[in-house]
């Protein structure tokens, strides 16, 4: 505001100096207004350095407030969240959009309230100098103000469509960096540079429409505010002819037109800002707007943690995708002790993956009830659900960090017995011994540095070291040779929880206590492995399909 109050002025006290001084010669007038110009410019000068370090600190604030409550929004995201909103995407919102949000704040609170009032004072001040010049200005700007803000309509709807490119920008970089050694094997480094090159192609072809049309108002303001000008000097001349202005007069609203131009100038630049912010506030309110997980935020009436024997029961259960026509499931009903080993065999797409995920309801039922211990999943806070289960899922996923660290991870206060525990139960404990660091060694990104059986195990070991109550084993042996599988197996039986397993062999299941048969999303069979290789049609096909393959594999 001291910076906006010396600009308004300065022309004032110029047109005092060239009337009272120049024109007549009186250099004390010089001085001492040209004194109190270059002292007010001094503070002007000031007040602009502490008001671009509260700026920054103000935008920077705002961005790491934003990107944190990002962050924790996405925590609470249910399964079907991920699919309206893809990781790529994501992770534009997180980066691209935040930084967009920054800029506009931090030009918004240096720039952008200067420039729109110093028009509207500088119009102002116009008029106390001289009215008949300062009509010109009353006409000009309101002009120029339409052009800007009809621009800055168009520019928004193109900077929306530049983020929505960006995020496929960032789709087609995240698959290729996740594939890359698959991409080497297939020799497919062209093809992807193709398809990297079409989506690039894309993106910069919005940027630059976005761009010529925000750069079109620059050229347009100065073209206006220089006829507005030529406007000025005409009449002003007239003016001076006359007797009815001053040479200072003149040149007090020439500098005001000019200073406005320069705002105008500013506002446009603002405006290409405020267009990219624009669009990615959407784009950063529509994360914000889903809802939070609430079962995750509650706690039991009676305010007591969940203790869980491991008892599990569905009753008519169906689950269907949002995206799909049909359910996945239809119609479960079966019955689980606590402590069973329980095997679930099917053809791929049978269903399996999503039994699991109804579990821990990462996914919720379409119809029917699920019970733990005899009380109805849904009526269990979250939180308090999801730490009696431990998930492994078919995609062994590692962290960066050590090998003590991603064991830990499943839980938050594990001591270095209890990793080490889990790791023997997982059959990874004497690989670990055998490295250099042993437990403190460092894997790489997603793990890549191990072998897939090794990934296996260690995620085993992290569901094994928080104890859980069910245990969730999703084809999680599939990379591991027949005698190691059979060993973490027979280790798994010893564990005090209930056990359910994924698997597409049957050597897998063999030794459960029963053995759920899933076909197009129903039970078709449930039973031991002698029971289901006796009675059911369906099972003794696959195993003889599978027996077949094994003795081929032994010639």
């Amino acid at each position: 505001m001291f910076e906006l109050a010396v600009e308004l002025v300065q022309p004032i006290i110029m047109a005092v100096m060239i009337d009272e001084g120049v024109v007549k010669g009186n250099l004390s007038v010089i001085y001492g207004w040209g004194g109190l110009l270059l002292g007010l410019s001094l503070l002007a000068f000031a007040g602009g350095i502490i008001n671009t370090f509260y700026s920054a600190k103000v935008s920077q604030g705002v961005g790491y407030e934003i990107r944190k409550e990002l962050f924790t929004r996405i925590q609470s995201f249910s399964f079907k969240h991920f699919q309206s909103l893809p990781t790529s995407s994501l992770i534009t919102r997180l980066t691209n959009d935040v930084t967009q949000i920054q800029t506009f704040i931090f030009m918004g609170l240096r720039i952008a309230l200067r420039a729109p009032l110093f028009i509207l004072g500088g119009i102002i001040m116009a008029y106390s100098v001289h009215v008949g010049l300062a009509h010109i200005l009353l006409v000009a700007v309101p002009i120029l103000l339409l052009i800007t803000l009809w621009l800055l309509k168009k520019g928004v709807f193109y900077f929306q469509l530049v983020q929505k490119k960006l995020d496929a920008v960032n789709r087609v970089i995240r698959e290729n960096l996740m594939g890359i050694r698959l991409i080497k094997a297939y020799t497919r480094g062209r093809y992807e540079e193709k398809r990297f090159t079409d989506v690039n192609d894309s993106l910069m072809k919005d940027n630059k429409k976005a761009l010529w049309i925000m750069e079109l108002t620059m050229p347009l303001l100065m073209l206006g505010m220089n006829v507005s000008m030529v406007v000025i000097l005409w009449f002003g001349s007239i003016y001076l002819n006359l007797g009815s202005a001053q040479a200072g007069e003149v040149v007090a609203i020439i500098n005001y037109a000019t200073r406005i131009m320069f705002s105008f100038g500013v506002f446009s630049f603002l405006m290409m800002n405020y267009s990219r912010a624009k669009a990615s506030s959407a784009r950063i309110t529509e994360v914000l707007d889903v809802g939070i997980e609430q079962h995750l935020l509650e706690k039991r009436p009676d305010g007591g943690d969940l203790r869980v024997e491991g008892e599990l029961e569905f009753v008519d259960v169906s689950f269907q995708y949002s995206s799909e026509k049909k359910p996945v499931l239809e119609n479960l009903n079966f019955f689980i002790k606590p402590g069973e080993t329980v095997g679930i065999l099917g053809e791929t797409g049978s269903g399996k993956t999503s039994l699991f995920q109804l579990i821990p309801r990462l996914y919720e039922v379409t119809k029917g009830e699920i019970f733990l211990d005899g009380e109805e999943i849904r009526t269990i806070p979250l939180q308090m659900l999801r730490k009696q289960i431990g998930l492994v899922p078919q995609e062994a996923h590692l962290f960066s960090g050590t090998i003590k660290e991603n064991i830990g991870w499943g839980k938050n206060d594990a001591s270095l017995e209890e990793i080490i525990q889990a790791a023997k139960d997982a059959e990874i404990h004497d690989f670990i011994k055998s490295l250099p660091d042993g437990y403190d060694t460092r894997v790489g990104q997603r793990g890549v540095n191990l072998s897939g059986g090794q990934k296996q195990r260690l995620s085993i070991a992290r569901a094994l070291v928080r104890n859980p109550s069910i245990l969730l084993l999703d084809d999680s042996t599939s990379a591991l040779d027949a005698r190691t599988e059979k060993r973490i197996l027979t280790r798994l039986k010893r564990q005090a929880c209930t056990t359910l397993i994924i698997a597409q062999k049957i050597s897998s299941v063999k030794g459960a206590d029963h053995i759920l048969l899933l076909h197009d999303g129903e039970i078709i069979g449930d039973g031991t492995h002698e029971f289901l290789l006796k009675e059911n049609s369906y099972y003794q096909r696959i195993y003889w399909s599978q027996s077949k393959e094994e003795a081929g594999h032994v010639v």
